[in-house]
Formats: structure tokens, sequence, C-alpha cells
């Protein structure tokens, strides 16, 4: 296959990360000893050679398994060196900064990822903070309840406007990195029209089905696999989308039905964003505790800080969620609430500026690999 025209360049530690990725897959391709673990090997095998778009394209269909590495022959301390879940990260980590859109934020989260990401959201936080006591700090530590109750401490209409501004910009963002993540992988427009790809890559995704090391599970601080990161993604995904669902169906409540928030606990708005609150505090707290146990072998250990800083995000966002439903009827409910909104506002400004983009980017890879699946193989 031939390899990308719109690759665009890169800085010379990227450039040495793609040079060890092409060794890798040059050796892996005479091997094909781990050609039944995952889809990395399969698509690898479709090549006779590998340009910046097609290791771009593998580094991010890796699922970072670690399957690979434990079978592998020649890994280290083998003299050939051979360690694909790291060299893959690397290169799959690489991507996000090469894609972003402004260009001049790629840095943002190479290091510090962690302090980026907390200042940023804190410092909303105290926005909304002072906004509250600068407006009547009676109304921000009094007690409210019922309908309309969160539009005491800010209006409505400011809050659509604050948080639909910085979503614009974070969907606006994400559309263009993966144009040029797209471009540079070097498949055609049409496949994201071919409903059997994105159906087929859409049930990858959504199953995480090479997250199992082949079927016998994850590979994370030893030898022994487990699918307990599987369990973790799965629940911060679905707790992700059941949120989104939340404030989707709050939408329509709101403006459709003219009814206001807060909702009682039974109602739909509530129930979703509730099970959601719990899948990203519970599915990010299980990532985190793998993420510092996890072999260093098996990690781009540089860009460490960015993988906490998402994570991070996510769990505090459930938390401070959580932690307003629970409080909102109290004269903390002001203080609970500025603090959730920074965090959701910090989530979604630095969203295409992080981890966040792995799922995106995966995503696509996936729908590549179902065509081109079928494209080869029949």
């Amino acid at each position: 296959m031939p390899a990308a025209s719109h690759v665009r360049s890169v800085t010379e530690t990227q450039q040495a990360h793609l040079d060890e990725a092409e060794r890798l897959m040059t050796v892996c391709n005479s091997c094909r000893y781990c050609e039944g673990l995952c889809a990395v090997f399969p698509a690898m095998e479709m090549r006779r050679a590998f340009g910046t778009g097609d290791l771009t394209y593998l580094a991010n269909l890796c699922h970072n398994c670690g399957a690979c590495n434990s079978d592998c022959q020649f890994a280290p301390p083998h003299e050939f060196n051979v360690n694909v879940p790291k060299v893959l990260a690397e290169v799959r980590n690489d991507s996000y900064a090469r894609y972003v859109w402004p260009g001049f934020l790629a840095p943002m989260f190479h290091r510090n990822g962690l302090m980026v990401a907390l200042i940023a959201s804190l410092s909303v936080a105290a926005f909304f903070f002072g906004f509250a006591v600068w407006h009547d700090p009676d109304v921000l530590f009094g007690t409210h309840s019922g309908p309309g109750a969160f539009y005491r401490i800010m209006p409505h209409n400011t809050m659509v406007a604050i948080f639909g501004v910085a979503f614009l910009w974070s969907v606006l963002a994400v559309i263009i990195s993966c144009v040029k993540f797209w471009r540079d992988i070097g498949e055609p427009s049409e496949t994201l029209r071919d409903p059997r790809a994105l159906a087929g890559g859409a049930h990858d995704a959504a199953t995480l089905k090479y997250l199992d090391g082949g079927g016998v599970g994850c590979m994370n601080e030893s030898d022994k696999p487990d699918d307990n990161r599987r369990l973790f993604h799965h629940l911060t995904f679905y707790g992700f989308m059941l949120c989104f669902a939340a404030t989707a169906v709050g939408t329509v409540w709101h403006y459709a039905l003219g009814r206001d928030a807060p909702y009682p606990w039974w109602d739909l708005p509530v129930v979703l964003g509730t099970l959601g609150g719990i899948g990203i505090t519970i599915g990010p707290l299980g990532l985190l505790a793998a993420k510092f146990r996890r072999d260093p072998q098996l990690m781009d250990e540089g860009r460490k800080g960015m993988d906490v800083a998402f994570i991070l995000m996510l769990f505090l966002t459930g938390l401070t969620g959580l932690a307003l439903l629970v409080l909102r009827a109290t004269p903390l409910m002001g203080t609970m609430l500025a603090l959730h909104l920074g965090f959701v506002l910090g989530f979604f400004v630095t969203m295409p500026y992080g981890k966040f983009m792995h799922g995106i980017f995966r995503g696509l890879a996936l729908v590549r690999y179902a065509a081109e699946k079928r494209r080869h193989l029949g």
C-alpha cells in the first residue's frame, strides 16, 4: 500500500520514534508469531513498507495490551530489543501533538499535564465562585431547592454561553485534528461513508475487542493476564456517554418541556447522570491504579503526565457531580456547583489537547482496519 501523500513534518524526536517503529514492524513482519493477538499484526502483514502514515495508523490501532511483549522471543533484554507496546505508544502520543489544532498548543500536555489540567479547572471554578460572590454572596451560600435552584447561582443563559463556546471550540479542534489524521494515514474519504466499515469499527471500539491479549487478557504489571483494564475502560467510556446523554436529555427537558434543573432524583436526566457519574468515578480510579502499577517497559514514561491528567480530570468531574447531587439542597450547593462546572469546563477546554484524542484516533483506525480487512481478505 502506498504511503500517504499528506504526511506532515515531524520533529527530530518524533522521527526517531518513527524510525524505531519501522525497524520493529520489519522484524515483526518477518516473524509473525503474534499475528493472532490483535489487529496491529494482521494490518502490518498487509504492508511491505511502512511510511509515516502507516506507522501512525498502526500505532493508533494498538490498544497497548502488552501481550506481544510477553510472547515475543526478541523482547528486551534480547539484543534485537523488540518492544512494540512502548514504541507504538511513543508514536501514538506523538500523533496527538502532530495533528493538534491550533498547532501552537501542541506542547500543552507534553510536560506537567496534570498540573496544567488542574490549574485550568480550578481557575474556572474560581471564576464561577467569584462571579457568584460578586453577584450576591448570600445567594452562593444560601440553601436553594426546587426547579431553577442552580440558576440562582448563575443565570442559565450565562452558563449556556460559556459552555457553548467552550464545547463548540473543542468540537472544531477535534474535527480538524481528525481530518489531518485521516489524510495522513492515507485512507480515502469514501471509507467514512461505508456503513460496513463504520459498523465494524464501532463494534470493535465499543467492545474493546483488541484489549484482551488475543483472548487471555491484558498484561499490566506482570505476565499474568487479566481483564481489569478492559473493565475500567468500559466503565469510563460508558459512564462518559451516560453523562453526555443526561446533558442531552436535560437540554430537551429545558427547551422542549420548559422544565428547569435540578430535577427530582428519579427523573431521567438525574438517573443517567448518576449512573454516568459512578462510571467516570470508579473507572478512572481503576485506570489510575493500573497506570501506577504498570510495567514501565510497556509505557511511554515521558508522557505519563498527559495520561494522568486526562484520567484525573474525568474522575474529578464525576466525583464533584455526585457530590453536587448529594449536597444540592444544602448551603454547600453553590460551592459544589462552582467546582463541578469548573472541572466540566476545564475538561472541555483541554479535551482536544491531551489523551482524549486517543479514543477518537483509535476509533478511526478501527474503521480503516475494518475496511482494509474486507478489501484484502474478502
